[in-house]
């Protein structure tokens, strides 16, 4: 009888290492877990070459090096994985429970012939229906009639007083989004239910667009949206993707909403666009850090709704997360690549790791 697959699930404050516990029991005595949990949110300063290149991660590279000794497969959330843990173990899996893996340095598993296996689009429904969420509060002021009331404003004595805050409804408003994947698609089909008009566009031709979407060029959906909702991936290449030339293609009162990265948002442009009156309001699950001890500008202007990065925030998430790497991890005792793989070159490769 085969020996199981030994198994080092690392947990962090987000996804906690019971998170994984219910999906991986599916995969009964084919597989030997093992758990630790990383206390700390803040990354540790790096200390080698390999976690100079990771991105928001959580916790101390040297532990998850020290713990992956003797594991076959390495199950993380945010925890940062070198190459130091990739040669500890050694590893044979790696599998990330997000859609971008840059805690993992991916380049160093590819050298060694390790799959890394991710999680695309575990948390598309719920950023989806906090986008729809945003949208609906833009379109009717809510953020700045509840700031009226924070700002000492008088409650409504009469059916006459919202007159001052008068909106507009979902049908006849034109929503466009910048980017069409997983977040974006889930995006559009409910914001089509509710009778937005929906414009996308992706430089990648997407692979599906739901029925009732227009696919637009950038400057088009710019100049036609009365709400522009960013979906897109960040890369080096289009950093400040929406800066003061791209507000200024836009309706006068149009919206911004950002619940993908801060980096796609020349924010201080943003702050400009609404204090002047251009744009009519945003709603931002991201936004730039302040240096330390500052308040944020935009949290002060008054049309602004800022939340803190709770987009993928809920507990469906977690699970949907925890699923699909329990089926990566399954397909993998069976002998079978796993569904959704960012360096799938090493399975034909001759350093791969059997």
């Amino acid at each position: 009888m085969s020996q199981p697959l030994r198994v080092l699930v690392v947990g962090d404050p987000y996804m906690p290492a019971g998170s994984y516990a219910e999906a991986l029991e599916g995969l009964g005595d084919a597989v030997s877990v093992t758990s630790m949990q990383i206390g700390q949110s803040e990354p540790a300063p790096p200390r080698t070459p390999s976690a100079g290149r990771l991105r928001e991660y959580a916790g101390d590279p040297a532990e998850v090096t020290r713990a992956a000794a003797g594991h076959e497969v390495l199950i993380v959330h945010g925890a940062p994985v070198t190459a130091e843990a990739l040669d500890a173990g050694p590893l044979r899996l790696v599998c990330c429970a997000r859609g971008g893996p840059v805690n993992v340095d991916v380049a160093a598993a590819t050298e060694r012939g390790i799959p890394v296996a991710n999680t695309p689009g575990r948390n598309a429904e719920a950023v989806a229906e906090l986008t729809v969420a945003f949208a609906l509060l833009l379109i009717r002021g809510v953020p700045r009639a509840s700031r009226f009331l924070s700002d000492g404003g008088a409650l409504a004595e009469s059916n006459f007083e919202g007159g001052e805050f008068l909106g507009r409804e979902a049908p006849g408003t034109t929503l466009g989004l910048v980017g069409l994947g997983h977040v974006g698609r889930e995006v559009a089909q409910r914001a089509l239910a509710l009778g937005f008009t929906v414009l996308a566009c992706d430089p990648v031709p997407p692979a599906i667009v739901p029925d009732g979407v227009e696919m637009v060029p950038l400057d088009t959906l710019l100049a036609e949206s009365d709400v522009v909702s960013l979906h897109a991936r960040a890369t080096p290449e289009n950093p400040r993707l929406l800066g003061a030339k791209q507000f200024a293609r836009m309706r006068r009162g149009a919206c911004v909403i950002n619940t993908a990265r801060e980096t796609l948002v020349d924010e201080a442009e943003l702050r400009d666009a609404l204090l002047r009156g251009h744009l009519g309001g945003a709603a931002l699950d991201v936004v730039e850090r302040p240096p330390a001890g500052h308040r944020h500008p935009l949290l002060d202007v008054p049309s602004v709704l800022v939340t803190p990065h709770i987009g993928g925030a809920t507990e469906e998430t977690l699970r949907r997360a925890a699923e699909q790497v329990a089926a990566a991890v399954g397909e993998f005792v069976n002998g079978r690549p796993p569904a959704s793989l960012v360096n799938p070159e090493v399975l034909s490769g001759r350093g791969a790791r059997q």
